[in-house]
């Protein structure tokens, strides 16, 4: 998502850029610090300053409105991991909405991700407790931002989430069969917009569009009907506004019935699949002994885990990748070591045998036999010498003798 961020960055034109974390949606972790303190450091990657607006928790009055001064005052307001209902929990009793809503009216970006995403529409999903804790499938009320786009809608992230494997964890770890029964309890006017993972939406209210931008696609579902807007696309929101009333798409993307079953379809890569194919490549690059195949692939997967924890807060599906690049830099570790060892010895048995036998066929008076070893020593690129002292022998390339 770093281009995505850069450009939204640009479109804020000559101003200086004032941007803001809010903590909110993972203030309730004990390790709310340490993400704040990332979430910087990844910003500072893209060479935009980020300051944190902290208010981690609903009832601290001060922090709340030192946290509501920044983003009024901020240019750009950034949000993302966490739990959505507990960032509502958080949000709801103050002036958050329309302090989001004067700054997209008067100028400004809110660049709300993952579970922050989450809290955008009319209605919330309360991913933690219907996927965590086992709740029946429910809506909270969201901040309801997008009705300023003439839009009633649930925002999904995680649109196509495929960590679940041998189970459906699509639609933000809801699956197909829940997905169904949220959408039952939705208003005849209220559609679902899915964002698919490493994905963007952004919205330009001043030209009334919606750009599709990153690894996938926009997905706006509607009674069980779905649109699918691809990245790289840009859509005036009137299509969207349109389809949300019932009407047709007026653009040639794909638009299909959903199965009655809850058949799972194949899923995009993930970060586990993408684990796995990386191993793959490593161990048959370690077979062949290419070292520079196998360096690849580990960079190729710590790559693709810095840019999973970058654009993602969910660590469920992050562990085995990890255990497969420990795994991967171990056995290289070990293949180092066997390629770090002096070839004097690793050789050095076999031409001490071998010394023996011509030293054995000399004392025999064999000496053709003693010819033949030791120009076959040379061959292999051992020299051999004799002195006063006894036989010596040097390895080619090698200043050490034996």
């Amino acid at each position: 998502m770093a281009r995505v961020h850069r450009l939204l960055v640009e479109r804020l034109g000559a101003a200086p850029v004032d941007a803001v974390l809010l903590d909110s949606p993972y203030g309730f972790q004990e390790n709310a610090d340490e993400i704040s303190l990332r979430t910087i450091s990844y910003f500072r990657n893209l060479q935009i300053p980020l300051a944190v607006a902290s208010w981690p928790t609903a009832d601290d009055a001060l922090r709340r409105e030192r946290a509501l001064v920044r983003a009024k005052d901020a240019n750009y307001v950034f949000s993302g991991p966490g739990s959505p209902t507990y960032a509502l929990k958080v949000w709801e009793p103050s002036r958050l909405r329309n302090v989001l809503g004067d700054k997209l009216t008067n100028g400004g970006c809110v660049a709300f991700s993952s579970a922050a995403a989450a809290t955008l529409g009319v209605a919330t999903v309360p991913v933690y407790e219907i996927y965590k804790v086992g709740a029946t499938p429910y809506w909270a009320p969201g901040l309801d931002l997008l009705a300023q786009l003439g839009l009633r809608a649930a925002v999904i992230p995680h649109y196509d989430n495929a960590e679940g494997g041998t189970h459906d964890t699509r639609f933000c770890y809801l699956g197909e069969r829940r997905l169904r029964a949220l959408e039952s309890m939705l208003d005849a006017d209220t559609v679902v917009l899915g964002v698919d993972e490493h994905t963007a939406a952004v919205f330009d209210l001043d030209a009334d569009t919606v750009t599709v931008l990153g690894r996938a696609a926009l997905t706006m579902r509607r009674q069980a009907i779905s649109t699918v807007f691809p990245s790289g696309v840009t859509v005036p929101i009137d299509e969207l506004r349109a389809i949300a009333a019932g009407g047709r798409p007026t653009i040639a993307f794909s638009t299909a019935q959903l199965p009655a079953t809850d058949t799972v379809a194949d899923p995009p890569p993930s970060l586990r699949a993408e684990a796995d194919r990386l191993e793959c490549v490593f161990d048959t690059a370690l077979r062949k002994r290419d070292v520079t195949a196998a360096v690849t692939a580990i960079l190729e997967l710590e790559q693709a885990i810095v840019d999973w924890s970058a654009d993602t807060e969910e660590m469920d599906g992050i562990e085995r990748p990890r255990a497969t690049l420990r795994r991967m830099v171990t056995r290289l570790a070990e293949l180092a070591v066997v390629g770090a060892r002096d070839p004097r010895d690793i050789v050095a048995p076999f031409v001490e045998a071998l010394l023996e036998l011509r030293e054995q066929a000399r004392e025999e008076g064999s000496w053709t036999l003693a010819d033949t070893l030791r120009d076959r020593l040379s061959a292999a690129g051992i020299e051999v010498r004799d002195t006063p002292l006894g036989v010596s022998w040097l390895l080619a390339g090698s200043p050490h003798t034996g």
